[in-house]
């Protein structure tokens, strides 16, 4: 029985609930006057709920394809503008004791290299990740209590957080690492870690079976729940996914919506980012078998009606995805994307890449200061800022400004500013110059006057007196 409240897996991601809201929604894919209802509904711009949105996902009248898409654009401008995080995944190990068919870190591979940094390793791929420039990180991790327990977890984050090299720091870590328990997710809060993300990869319990047959994962009630235990462990920024291709599209939106609704039903704080990868090839694994996969036009659509469904979240789209699908979707909700990634171990300080260890193969290698050029390039403003994390603007108190649109107040100076930094220490002559001209195109947006005449010698400070970490 489906139950937003409920704290079983199966009553708040219920089977049947999402069989309902399917055949509704294929019951009015084109019915123009329902789908203006819901989109009315939309530009109040406070969400809809899944079934609503499975019926603007499943929309097949052409000229309200249009106007989604639009109100997406519209809806994303309003609450994060033109800017865009970066941010970079460090993959500490991949040793892992799960049998997912889809990732090549599967226990039973054979053909892969088990890698795993040591402390020192670790310290020399941040100190290449704050030579490229990059702040913010998001560390990976297999499933594996022997070789990647949760001391050496916490021994990588203070590890990472103790680095200063040059002008360099990095300033959040996010986590991805496996389902654990309470106690766990505390250590993992009181280590100072910014965002826990799991990706949930299929909502559909009998396939969720069938693609982890063995290891700890394999336990879908205990996966999907792992969200509640974090935040009762303290961390209020939780990032949700699902690995699109894996089962139906529209069955995974669903699910992954009514995540979003009970997380924010019991919790008062819904996902702090949602991420939306795509199945791409991998070791030892066979594409074929995932008959699932979606085309670029209806990735697009899907970030979109995300965006609409869940305007406050952050949406995040990584280098899986190929230079020409990034600016698609930019455009329709996007505002987080990884820059300059390896997906190896050990694949930033190594001077051939590490194939063998990838968790998967990467669209777009550009480095992150051609990535820092293109966003400049599109007018949007690439951030590396990281200040609501550290000034406590976490959970519900970032939630509540983000739903109010206040956010802006904070993070356009805050972006300009970690921006300039970017510039002064990292970028091409080239970018710089873009990069420059964009900050003085976007200080008129600054409306505060007082918060302009700061930002403005905070600007200074950072490009001629060489200072550092400024943020509101």
């Amino acid at each position: 029985m489906y139950d937003v409240r409920s704290m079983k897996a199966e009553d708040f991601i219920d089977h049947d609930e999402i069989c309902a809201s399917l055949a509704y929604a294929d019951e009015n894919k084109s019915n123009a006057a329902v789908i203006d209802a819901i989109l009315k509904k939309a530009e109040e711009m406070k969400g809809l709920d899944h079934r609503d949105a499975l019926v603007l996902l499943s929309c097949d009248i052409p000229e309200k394809n249009e106007e989604i898409c639009r109100l997406a654009k519209r809806i994303k401008q309003e609450f994060y503008g033109n800017r865009i995080v970066l941010f970079a995944p460090l993959y500490l190990s991949n040793y892992c004791i799960n049998g997912c068919t889809y990732c090549p870190y599967h226990g039973k591979n054979k053909t892969i290299p088990r890698v795993k940094l040591t402390q020192d390793e670790i310290r020399k791929e941040v100190i290449a990740l704050q030579d490229m420039g990059h702040k913010r990180l998001a560390i990976e991790s297999g499933e594996d209590p022997v070789h990647n327990p949760i001391e050496y977890i916490l021994e990588s984050i203070d590890t990472i957080y103790s680095i200063k090299h040059k002008n360099g720091a990095i300033r959040r870590v996010n986590v991805n690492i496996a389902a654990t328990t309470v106690e766990n997710y505390k250590k993992l809060h009181d280590a100072g870690i910014g965002t826990y993300i799991l990706f949930q990869e299929t909502y559909h319990k009998e396939s969720y079976k069938a693609l982890h047959p063995t290891g700890p994962k394999s336990d879908y009630a205990y996966h999907t729940e792992a969200m509640d235990r974090a935040m009762q462990g303290g961390i209020d920024d939780v990032g949700l996914g699902v690995l699109f291709g894996l089962d139906k599209y529209r069955y995974e939106f669903a699910g992954l919506l009514m995540h979003a609704e009970h997380l924010e039903a019991v919790h008062g704080v819904g996902p702090h980012t949602i991420s939306v990868p795509r199945v791409c090839p991998a070791d030892d694994v066979d594409l074929s078998s995932f008959t699932n996969s979606i085309d670029d036009d209806t990735f697009a659509k899907l970030v979109a009606c995300i965006r609409i469904a869940v305007p406050y979240t952050g949406m995040i789209v990584s280098t899986r995805e190929s230079q020409k699908s990034r600016e698609r979707v930019l455009n329709l909700g996007i505002s987080q994307i990884s820059g300059g990634s390896r997906t190896s171990v050990g694949g930033y300080t190594t001077e051939e890449r590490p194939e063998d260890t990838v968790q998967f193969d990467v669209s777009d290698r550009r480095s992150l200061d051609e990535v820092i050029h293109w966003l400049i390039d599109m007018d949007y403003i690439p951030s590396f800022c990281t200040a609501c994390y550290r000034e406590g603007r976490t959970g519900d108190r970032f939630m509540s400004l983000c739903k109010a649109k206040q956010i802006q107040n904070c993070c356009l100076p805050n972006a300009l500013m970690t921006l300039e930094e970017y510039l002064s220490d990292y970028a091409s002559a080239d970018t710089a110059a873009a990069g420059r001209r964009l900050i003085e195109s976007n200080l008129s947006d600054i409306t505060n006057p007082k918060v302009l005449e700061i930002t403005k010698e905070r600007l200074s400070l950072i490009r001629e007196g060489g200072e550092r970490d400024f943020r509101f």
